[in-house]
């Protein structure tokens, strides 16, 4: 059997699947059923499908990076906009992913290894980048949620399923002590994938829980960023490797002041998703914090896959042409 094609392996079959089974690609919808066959009577097409796909550099010949990120479900965060399970179905976020995947000038995905096998089985990664995300311990509004433990892909587990890099949260509140240990476990993975030659993005942000709700805040003002840059920047004993995850800052013009904080090579992350005329701005947020010389692309999920219009091929297409 040709890898692409449903058969043995979403059906089974005594020998088993062959080597680089995959599930058929196309226009259509994800088959959720298929997938689930696959890995109910032949698990090991996972590992089969990784060791066969065709692998890329990290950057390509433009020296920029388009990554679609979608490690949030992992986390329990499964909100886009005003609908809190947008994420939920997983055969509707895969079709997404896919169509994503396909766009030119895409290179990569980001996302945990339930994510990760699907796609692989669905052949969507093939000469593609891969990061996988590492620490999802800190709950989505658990009272634990600072304390963030890498309960994702570990470094060995990247090399193993031959992924590009990996990426960590790094979320910092001076006055909870679920920092400091998510700081040391933070700075053990870097020190990890700089022994694995690994890259690994780190993804800072200075927050605080909100008085009254209790909830998490992220500060994304010029200072609190800058803070949050110079302590990742520090982790580890080597920072060859690391590269940074940041966010525009509340007022765009400050980014020049605050990417000069670091030498590391860096990438904006996006966010939630908002009405259109939000949309529109965050798109020129981006175009100019890319003009910086440290900032060499963009990694960002639900802005994309679940734009405001539903136009996923439309939002994608307009974040690439901003690289």
């Amino acid at each position: 059997m040709r890898a692409g094609q449903v058969g043995h392996g979403a059906g089974g079959s005594a020998q088993g699947p062959r080597p680089g089974n995959r599930i058929a690609r196309g226009p259509e919808p994800v088959d959720a059923g298929a997938l689930c066959r696959i890995r109910a009577r032949h698990p090991e097409a996972v590992a089969e499908a990784a060791a066969l796909r065709p692998r890329r550099t990290l950057l390509g010949d433009s020296g920029r990076l388009m990554i679609v990120a979608a490690d949030h479900p992992a986390r329990g965060s499964l909100g886009v906009g005003t609908d809190p399970l947008a994420m939920a179905g997983r055969a509707d976020l895969l079709g997404r992913l896919r169509l994503a995947l396909s766009r030119p000038g895409v290179d990569g995905v980001l996302a945990t290894a339930d994510i990760l096998d699907d796609l692989l089985l669905l052949g969507a990664l093939d000469g593609k980048v891969v990061l996988g995300s590492m620490n999802r311990g800190g709950l989505a509004g658990a009272s634990f949620e600072l304390d963030d433990r890498f309960t994702g892909y570990r470094p060995e587990d990247l090399r193993r399923m031959r992924f590009d890099a990996g990426k960590l949260l790094l979320r910092i509140d001076y006055d909870d002590p679920g920092t400091a240990r998510t700081l040391e476990s933070a700075a053990r993975a870097v020190d990890e994938m700089a022994r694995l030659r690994l890259p690994v993005f780190v993804e800072p942000f200075l927050c605080h829980r909100d008085p009254a709700s209790g909830n998490l805040r992220s500060d994304t003002g010029a200072e609190a960023v800058t803070r949050s840059i110079a302590i990742a920047s520090g982790l580890g004993g080597s920072s060859a490797y690391t590269w940074l995850k940041v966010p525009v800052t509340d007022d765009p013009d400050d980014m020049a002041r605050v990417m000069e904080t670091s030498t590391l090579p860096a990438v904006l992350l996006g966010g939630d998703v908002g009405p259109a005329d939000e949309g529109d701005t965050a798109f020129e947020k981006w175009r100019h914090a890319l003009q910086l010389p440290t900032v060499r692309g963009l990694v960002v999920g639900r802005s994309l896959l679940y734009p405001a219009d539903g136009d996923v091929a439309g939002a994608v297409d307009t974040a690439v042409g901003l690289l």
